[in-house]
C-alpha cells in the first residue's frame, strides 16, 4: 500500500479519502462489476494492496448506508513504476456519481503519485465513456492512442490517455 498518509479530517461532507484495506475488497469488487470496469476481482486487488508502489484509495462514507450496508462511494487503484503513475481502475458507485467523488479520488491518486516521484500518468478508458474522459481531461489527460477491442462484456476499444504531472511543492 502507498506510504502516503491522508488526513482524517473530511474534505467533503459525506466521505473521506483513505487508504484501501483488505476489508474493503468485497465492496470494491461490487463497484467494479457495476461500473463495467476491467474485472480484476478480489485476489488481484489483494495482491496489489501488498505492493509498496501501489496507490489504493477509497472514498469512505462518513455514515453507513442503512439500506445497502455499504461503506464506500468509490475507489481508485494505481501504481507508480519508472516515474509513471498508471491508473488501473477507478469506480464510483452509481448512487454517488456527480458529487465530487471521482474528482477527489483522482486528486488524491495524482498527489500520491507525485509524492512517489511520478512525472507522468497514464490510463485506459472505454472509448464510449464520455463522462470519464471529461473527468480525466480536467486533470490534463489527453488521448495518446487507441487499444482495439481492449474491453470485454461488451467488447469496446480503449482510449489511451496520458498527462504530465506537476512535482510536489
Amino acid at each position: 500500500m502507498s506510504s502516503v498518509e491522508f488526513a482524517s479530517e473530511p474534505r467533503h461532507s459525506d466521505f473521506l479519502i483513505e487508504p484501501m484495506t483488505a476489508h474493503d475488497l468485497l465492496e470494491i469488487v461490487e463497484i467494479e462489476e457495476s461500473c463495467r470496469l476491467s474485472l480484476w476481482g478480489w485476489d488481484s486487488y489483494y495482491a496489489e494492496l501488498l505492493r509498496p508502489e501501489a496507490i489504493m484509495l477509497v472514498a469512505r462514507r462518513t455514515y453507513l448506508d442503512q439500506l445497502t450496508g455499504h461503506h464506500l462511494h468509490g475507489f481508485i487503484s494505481g501504481r507508480v513504476s519508472a516515474n509513471e503513475l498508471h491508473i488501473n481502475n477507478i469506480g464510483v458507485h452509481e448512487n454517488a456519481r456527480r458529487r465530487g467523488v471521482g474528482n477527489a479520488l483522482m486528486e488524491a491518486a495524482i498527489s500520491a503519485g507525485t509524492q512517489q516521484n511520478a512525472l507522468t500518468a497514464i490510463l485506459e478508458v472505454r472509448a464510449g465513456n464520455v463522462a470519464a474522459q471529461s473527468l480525466y481531461r480536467r486533470y490534463g489527460f489527453e488521448v495518446a492512442g487507441r487499444r482495439r477491442q481492449y474491453y470485454r462484456e461488451p467488447t469496446e476499444d480503449a482510449l489511451l490517455m496520458n498527462a504530465l504531472l506537476k512535482p510536489p511543492t
